[in-house]
């Protein structure tokens, strides 16, 4: 059903209400179209700027550079050599190192520019890739839920349909809460300062059985889904940051695994620390992107044209939380099998 398709994520209650009748198609054929407009006015508005000038011209200046250095040496010397009977030929060479020094710090001058332009061009681009995203997600659940309230209003929707419409109404209000909470995660972690008197010694197994309840109603999936190997052990931490922080990785294992998904959850004890590792059964993620998909605003691909609901924030509130409780965190591909790997250590305690 290629109308089905154009949709784009959507959860089982409303896959079932598309698949209901004409009333139905048409309603999310309004959405699709709705969603697809804005997203194509967003691309507009939203310039990515292109790394090809800024990097032709600093070669260009490194090249002269170098090429005013070589020519200032070679005729330095060139003097001082002809100058050698004489004693202006000391001045040549003072001149020479002098010179020297001077093209080398403007030389490392041009190249950390350079650097520097790079990395505000590749920020602008990840602020872009937000904004796009923060306005997917806002607009896609108020289409629907203003699609859904229109249809309500102007039809009388009989018994079963109608608490399907709710059902998928409250599904998207909280997914704008989710998103909300998670911009309010990033600003919380800005602005707070460790308090050490306001922590406490938090249960791993709890939080994580605790998200893993969540998510699957979340995700309206079974807690089949996730295989559970856990020591009962403790961080000294703000229950929140623990909460944020496994939500997030289990999400994000959840989103990006295979049908059907495969998510194992193992969590160990060894040398006062708590070693965390949660893997999925997707795709996987290639290793020049290890460190990259922890920067905040981070996502590969288009923003325009991705599957995924997200605005980039995830992995980034997770590798926050991570450096605040002074701990690491490693991603990799799992051995013989498809799929990734987060490893979290966190200085711990046995429970």
């Amino acid at each position: 059903m290629a109308w089905l398709r154009r949709c784009g994520p959507c959860s089982d209650k409303q896959r079932s209400i598309m698949q209901g009748g004409s009333e139905s198609k048409g309603m999310f054929l309004g959405l699709s179209q709705y969603s697809e407009q804005s997203l194509r006015g967003n691309g507009a508005l939203f310039e990515r700027k292109s790394l090809k000038w800024p990097i032709l011209v600093a070669i260009l200046m490194i090249v002269m550079l170098v090429g005013l250095t070589i020519g200032w040496v070679l005729l330095n010397v060139f003097s001082a050599l002809d100058a050698e009977k004489t004693s202006r030929s000391s001045i040549y060479w003072v001149l020479l190192s002098v010179g020297a020094v001077f093209f080398a710090f403007l030389l490392a001058g041009v190249i950390l520019y350079l650097i520097w332009i790079i990395q505000n061009i590749n920020l602008n681009r990840r602020q872009s890739n937000f904004i796009d995203a923060v306005t997917h997600e806002l607009k896609t659940p108020i289409a629907s839920l203003k699609l859904y309230l229109q249809t309500l209003h102007r039809r009388d929707v009989e018994g079963p349909q109608r608490q399907q419409f709710y059902g998928t109404m409250i599904e998207d209000v909280e997914r704008l809460d989710r998103l909300i909470n998670q911009l309010l995660d990033v600003a919380r972690l800005k602005r707070d300062q460790q308090d050490p008197a306001s922590k406490e010694w938090v249960s791993l197994r709890a939080i994580c059985n605790e998200c893993v309840e969540r998510l699957s109603k979340q995700h309206s999936i079974s807690t089949d889904v996730f295989q559970l190997d856990i020591e009962d052990c403790q961080v000294l931490a703000h229950r929140i940051d623990i909460d944020v922080m496994l939500g997030n990785l289990l999400d994000n294992a959840i989103k990006y695994s295979s049908d059907p998904p495969e998510i194992t959850v193992r969590i160990t004890f060894q040398n006062d620390a708590a070693l965390i590792a949660i893997s999925d059964n997707g795709q996987g993620i290639p290793r020049h992107l290890h460190r990259k998909i922890f920067s905040r605003f981070y996502r590969a691909g288009d923003e325009l044209e991705r599957r995924k609901p997200g605005v980039g924030l995830g992995l980034f509130l997770v590798r926050s939380i991570v450096e605040r409780l002074k701990g690491s965190i490693t991603v990799s591909e799992r051995i013989n099998k498809p799929g990734a790997t987060f490893l979290v250590t966190l200085p711990a305690r046995q429970g």
